[in-house]
């Protein structure tokens, strides 16, 4: 499954190669709760058509309500005063403003959200901005507030959306990547969830028996060994690496590659006491300390009382995502605090 933002910014491209009017809206700003995070696109055709998400539903029907009359109404009168802004400068919006406002589009209470409208963004320059992030390329795009006009640039590293009067500064990435260390049942549960939000999925094992038994499309699969796809995977800050095999001579030698990179989220999967003598082989055999392997979780994945692979790995996909959100997770959340509790 693809990234949204390639998702919502390849639709706006093909709906302006067509020459069809359309808008980019982004959600620029956030007080209280809010049900999407700041950077969060939609775009909208003049057809009606839209893709992305704002909020919960209730913002993305206003704007359709809205602007599919302005366009229905320019189509059968294209020189009648227009009934909404359609071209021109960026718009911004605020929804939420009052509790009753709040209360009408779905927003928790006190919820407030601002959003900026870029209308019929250069065709071109979005076929180049969703080429480049179907590369792998992580793309700025800074808008000009006043003129509408957008410039973008290759960066190295993701950036934090950025709002002034005169410019919306955001940045677009490439898709999330997970890299799953085995094979097995588990990592083909986690494979599928991984892959249902969003992230560009990896799974190595150079085991021949669990070769042929993979069923998930999708995903690229490799029999080379760990520490060597670890090395080609390249892990940066939208990365995750995930060891399943239980197996030290697969495991240990990729985590300690992953644990090189910038990658959010390294892991594996074991007991407290598994987990435990992972970290003094690390130390007694490959020089590692305290402090080095500070960054290598396990035992992996959110205490909700699972058994079966199924579950396993929907707490382990729930952790990497609270990671990637930048969540920090309650101490009762944490597996080993979690089962200490329980006696």
């Amino acid at each position: 499954m693809d990234n949204m933002d390639v998702m919502v910014l390849r639709s706006l491209r093909d709906w302006r190669l067509k020459g069809q009017k359309a808008f980019l809206a982004t959600v620029t700003r956030t007080w209280g709760s809010s049900p999407r995070p700041i950077g969060s696109i939609m775009a909208m055709c003049e057809t009606g058509a839209v893709v992305g998400s704002v909020s919960g539903g209730c913002i993305e029907d206003d704007l359709i309500s809205r602007f599919s009359s302005a366009y229905a109404h320019l189509a059968q009168d294209p020189g009648a005063p227009a009934q909404e802004q359609l071209e021109g400068a960026p718009l911004r919006l605020k929804y939420g403003i009052s509790a009753d406002e709040a209360h009408r589009f779905g927003l928790p209470c006190g919820g407030t959200l601002e959003l900026i409208l870029e209308f019929n963004p250069d065709a071109q320059m979005l076929e180049s901005l969703v080429k480049d992030l179907e590369r792998g390329t992580l793309v700025t795009r800074v808008l000009n507030l006043q003129t509408g006009v957008a410039e973008q640039s290759h960066v190295s590293a993701p950036r934090d959306l950025e709002l002034s009067e005169s410019e919306l500064i955001n940045t677009f990435g490439p898709e999330y990547r997970m890299l799953i260390i085995g094979a097995g049942q588990m990592s083909e549960y986690l494979a599928t969830m991984a892959l249902f939000n969003g992230f560009s999925v990896t799974v190595c094992d150079p085991r021949q028996e669990y070769k042929g038994s993979w069923s998930v499309a999708g995903v690229q699969l490799s029999a080379e060994m760990p520490d060597d796809v670890v090395l080609s995977f390249k892990p940066d800050q939208r990365s995750c690496v995930i060891a399943l095999t239980h197996d030290p001579k697969l495991d240990d030698l990729a985590l300690l590659e992953a644990l090189k990179s910038e990658a959010f989220y390294i892991g594996a999967i074991g007991s407290r006491k598994n987990n435990q003598s992972r970290h003094q082989r690390m130390i007694e055999h490959f020089d590692q300390t305290p402090a080095t392997l500070a960054r290598l979780r396990g035992p992996i994945g959110l205490y909700i009382g699972s058994k079966t692979p199924s579950e396993i790995a929907v707490s382990i996909m729930a952790e990497v995502l609270a990671v990637k959100n930048k969540v920090v997770l309650p101490k009762e959340m944490d597996v080993a605090q979690a089962k200490s509790h329980l006696g």
